[in-house]
């Protein structure tokens, strides 16, 4: 099983001119599963919600063209970020992609910083999807921040999770290896490069998309400034024993009871 991420430094609003970046970078290049980053076709930094409203689209507009365009390319699964319109509601979302169809779309759970102000919190429930002989979860960014995502999505089956990012922060490379490693699932971090100055607000995006295994180990990052591709085998197998040993079991081992 093939799986990985394409690192982007989008254009604010150009959504023609990020569909041709990738494709370039995309190339011959063939994956199971390939993960793009979050919001890749418009950018993040919004300065009003007209703006946000009018780089929204459904699950038949040109970003759900070109992933599906692009899962043909590359015969494999595709999830990647864009601005959602449903029910006069926004929503900063993740479409699931195959050469056949949408086979799914998430709503970001966890809102960060002014989020708040262009959109509304995800209100469908985490969910799993099965691609092949893969189980694949979903989240967005912010939601790395709870572990609550990562263990719903494992519990659920996940033995992958696909995560579209527009990190500024510089905590989720590192705490990925801890939730990879508390729910023994693999995640593929596809995140952006660059600057983005609009308004009050300058982000500065913080690159290295990674690769973290079930156990812990990172098997891709990628430069911190540069658009970038990389692409892992992985295997399946003891990403679905939740044993640590003989006698402790991640799922079997915990005290709900005493949770809150």
């Amino acid at each position: 099983m093939r799986v990985g991420y394409i690192q982007t430094s989008p254009v604010f609003g150009e959504k023609e001119k990020n569909f041709e970046n990738i494709d370039k970078i995309i190339s011959k290049n063939k994956a199971d599963i390939l993960v793009l980053p979050e919001l890749f076709a418009t950018g993040y930094t919004f300065s009003s919600k007209n703006e946000v409203n009018s780089l929204s689209e459904n699950l038949e507009g040109k970003t759900a063209k070109f992933l599906i365009n692009l899962a043909k390319k590359t015969k494999g699964l595709i999830i990647g970020g864009y601005v959602e319109k449903s029910k006069n509601k926004l929503y900063n979302s993740a479409m699931i992609v195959s050469q056949k169809g949408i086979l799914g779309n998430y709503r970001k759970l966890h809102l960060y910083y002014k989020e708040k102000l262009w959109f509304s919190p995800g209100d469908l429930p985490l969910q799993v999807y099965k691609f092949k002989e893969i189980n694949i979860g979903v989240m967005i960014c912010f939601d790395w921040f709870f572990p609550e995502t990562t263990r719903t999505l494992a519990l659920l089956g996940a033995d992958i999770i696909a995560h579209p990012a527009n990190l500024v922060l510089p905590y989720c490379q590192n705490a990925m290896v801890t939730r990879c490693l508390e729910n023994k699932v693999y995640a593929v971090t596809s995140n952006r490069v660059g600057s983005e100055k609009r308004g009050e607000d300058n982000f500065q995006f913080t690159g290295k998309s990674q690769i973290t295994s079930y156990n812990g180990d990172i098997l891709s990052s990628a430069p911190i400034e540069e658009p970038f591709i990389d692409l892992v085998d992985i295997e399946l197998e003891n990403v679905r024993d939740k044993s640590i040993n003989a006698y402790n079991h991640i799922f079997k081992d915990r005290q709900i009871q005493f949770y809150f």
